[in-house]
């Protein structure tokens, strides 16, 4: 276990560390409370599986990647089985000791643990190549209950600054090309673990979501996200605005609940934002994520997703789109043969109302 001096990384400090199996584990401290004489990884090493085949869709030219070691991860363990809670005497888990906020690479991956650049083999019909990049997983507090919404405004933005600071190192992997920080909560969406986490996808390829928005773009001009921007203002749908940022229900919302979060200048991706700029998107984020906590008398699930640029790519805006398919209390949206089918969506809900409801709990 190697441990290098604690360096500043905003407003936390950074220490990096090794499991027992070789994973990165990096924590970024915002308290007096945590050591930094770190515990070791008392876990005997394992080796750690193979790098998956991604494997080329030839009706869509999308890439899969077939990752069968994940079917053996762990799904909802009891608080004393879980692995994301502070090792214990009794329990190791894949966090050695204390901590604040805890980043260590995902031990069964979609992506990696080879990092090099994509080489597909194959034709049309049958190509392959190996599904390089890297998974994490972002763990936001020592407490197994809880939410991010719930941390405090200074844990918030300790979770804001360890993105920023692993986006930054993320991006200069040769081989990745789009880095992704999303959450997914709540036992609907398909969570495995209870503790309040997210995750970091560094892919070796754009995603077809992306893919999409650039198509998008070139369809329209490269003042696309200014023209978003003044499309989506002054418009009942705007839920917050700040002096750098805004917040509104996207004039053609597709699910029960949607919520947008756009700068109001041109930035790519977490690294480029200021001091003024990360202060404000760690509140508004924070307080959008608990309105959703206050529609109704239990948690609502959602996927919160923060979407960068990919490499390269100067059009493209940074946006935090949080969606839910929660549409009553005791209701869900499914996505039936329409949406899964030919991704065709229907709403039942106009945007304008879940901009309302929304408006009605942010007061």
């Amino acid at each position: 276990m190697s441990i290098i001096k604690p360096q500043r990384t905003g407003k936390v400090s950074k220490i990096e560390t090794t499991l027992s199996d070789g994973r990165d584990l990096i924590y970024y401290l915002d308290s007096e409370m945590v050591p930094t004489n770190l515990h070791p990884d008392r876990r005997p090493g394992e080796p750690r599986p193979k790098t998956n085949e991604l494997r080329r869709d030839p009706l869509t030219g999308e890439w899969i990647s077939v990752s069968p070691h994940r079917g053996e991860r762990a799904f909802l363990p009891p608080k004393q089985a879980c692995p994301l809670c502070p090792s214990t005497e009794e329990y190791l888990s894949e966090i050695p000791g204390p901590f604040d906020v805890a980043v260590f690479e995902n031990k069964n991956p979609s992506f990696g643990p080879d990092q090099e650049l994509i080489a597909p083999e194959g034709d049309a019909f049958n190509a392959t190549a190996k599904a390089t990049g890297r998974c994490e997983v972002v763990v936001f507090s020592p407490e197994h209950t809880g939410s991010l919404a719930g941390q405090t405004p200074e844990r918030f933005r300790t979770v804001v600054d360890a993105w920023i600071d692993r986006t930054k190192e993320l991006s200069t992997i040769g081989g990745v090309k789009q880095v992704f920080i999303f959450e997914n909560r709540g036992e609907e969406i398909g969570v495995t673990l209870h503790h309040p986490h997210g995750q970091i996808y560094a892919y070796p390829f754009v995603t077809p979501t992306t893919k999409k928005l650039q198509q998008q773009i070139a369809s329209v001009d490269e003042d696309f996200f200014e023209r978003l921007l003044a499309s989506e203002s002054n418009t009942q749908r705007v839920l917050i605005e700040t002096e750098d940022f805004i917040s509104f229900v996207p004039f053609a919302a597709r699910w029960p609940i949607e919520i947008h979060i756009l700068p109001k200048r041109h930035i790519g991706n977490l690294t480029e934002l200021s001091e003024s700029e990360t202060k404000q998107f760690a509140e508004i984020y924070q307080k959008l994520l608990g309105a959703l906590d206050n529609l109704y008398d239990s948690p609502t699930p959602y996927i919160s997703a923060i979407h960068q640029a990919p490499k390269g790519d100067e059009n493209i805006r940074l946006m935090v789109k949080i969606t839910s398919p929660r549409r009553a209390a005791d209701k869900l949206k499914y996505l039936a043969g329409s949406e899964s089918a030919m991704g065709a969506f229907v709403t039942d809900v106009a945007p304008e109302s879940i901009a309302e409801m929304l408006k009605g709990v942010l007061r």
